[in-house]
C-alpha cells in the first residue's frame, strides 16, 4: 500500500486540487496539520484522509518524521499543498512501487509562476527525494530539509507539479521566514558568514541562475524568481551575521 504524507497549514486554497490530483493513488492520506485556523481541517475531511494535529515548531525535519511514523504503508510519497500529481506521474509511481529495485526516488519539480512552468533556472533542477520505502530512512535538517534513504535509489521521470507564491507578497512572505529559518540552521552547523558573503553570495547566486543557467528564456518570471533567490541569500547570511552578534 502507498501512503501520502501532506504537511498542511492554513492550505484551504491548495488543498483540494492537492488531493484531487491524488485521488486513487494512495491506500491511505495523511494530513499532518500546524494547527490552522481556516477551512482546511473541513476540507480534509470530506476526502477520508488520517487527520493529525501537530505543531511544526519550524522544525520540518520532525514534522515529516511524524508523518512516517503514522503512516501504514510499505511505500510513503510525501507531497505539499501547493503540489500536484499529474495523470502521468500517477501511472509511473504506481508502476515502479510494484518492483524492487530501488528504496526511494527522487523527483522532479516544475515551478508555474508568473502565469507559465519554469524551463530554466535554479527551480529547474530541484530533484527532491519523496518517494521511499518506509523504514528505509528519516528526513533530517529543520529547513530545507532531506529525506536520507539507505539502499539504491531511482529517478521517476514526469515532474511534480508546484504552484508556489500566487502573489509577489506571499513570495515575499515565504523569503522571510525560511531566511531566518535558513540562517539558523546555518549556525547550528557551525558556518560563519563574512561582509564578502554578504555582499558578494547573492550577486554570484543571481548571475548563476539567470545567466549561466539561462533564466533569462523563462522572460520576466524568470528575471523576478532570479531576483528573488538572490535576496534569499542575502537574507540569510544577513540574519546569520545577526544571530552571531546576539552571542558577542
Amino acid at each position: 500500500m502507498l501512503s501520502v504524507v501532506i504537511l498542511a497549514k492554513n492550505e484551504e486554497q491548495n488543498l483540494p486540487k492537492c488531493l484531487e490530483s491524488i485521488h486513487g493513488l494512495a491506500g491511505e492520506i495523511i494530513i499532518i496539520d500546524d494547527n490552522s485556523t481556516d477551512q482546511t481541517l473541513e476540507i480534509a475531511r470530506k476526502y477520508k484522509t488520517k487527520i493529525f494535529i501537530h505543531p511544526l515548531n519550524n522544525d520540518f525535519a520532525a514534522q515529516r518524521n511524524f508523518g512516517l511514523e503514522k503512516a501504514e504503508g510499505d511505500w510513503i510519497l510525501f507531497v505539499d499543498a501547493d503540489e500536484r500529481i499529474s495523470p502521468e506521474l500517477k501511472k509511473e509511481i504506481e508502476k515502479l512501487i510494484k518492483e524492487l529495485k530501488f528504496n526511494g526516488f527522487y523527483l522532479r519539480r516544475e515551478d508555474f509562476f508568473g502565469g507559465r512552468f519554469l524551463k530554466y533556472g535554479e527551480t529547474a533542477n530541484v530533484r527532491l527525494l519523496r518517494l521511499g520505502r518506509k523504514g528505509k530512512g528519516d528526513w533530517q535538517r529543520k529547513v530545507h530539509e532531506v529525506w536520507r534513504i539507505s539502499g539504491p535509489t531511482g529517478e521517476l521521470k514526469n515532474p511534480l507539479l508546484h504552484y508556489p507564491h500566487p502573489t509577489i507578497t506571499e513570495f515575499l512572505k515565504n523569503i522571510n521566514r525560511y531566511s531566518t529559518l535558513h540562517a539558523e540552521a546555518l549556525k547550528k552547523d557551525g558556518v560563519k558568514p563574512s561582509l564578502g558573503q554578504i555582499i558578494f553570495y547573492p550577486l554570484g547566486k543571481f548571475i548563476q541562475n539567470y545567466f549561466f543557467k539561462l533564466g533569462f528564456l523563462d522572460s520576466t518570471p524568470g528575471v523576478v524568481v532570479a531576483l528573488m533567490m538572490s535576496f534569499h541569500s542575502f537574507l540569510s547570511r544577513a540574519k546569520l551575521f545577526f544571530l552571531y552578534q546576539k552571542d558577542l
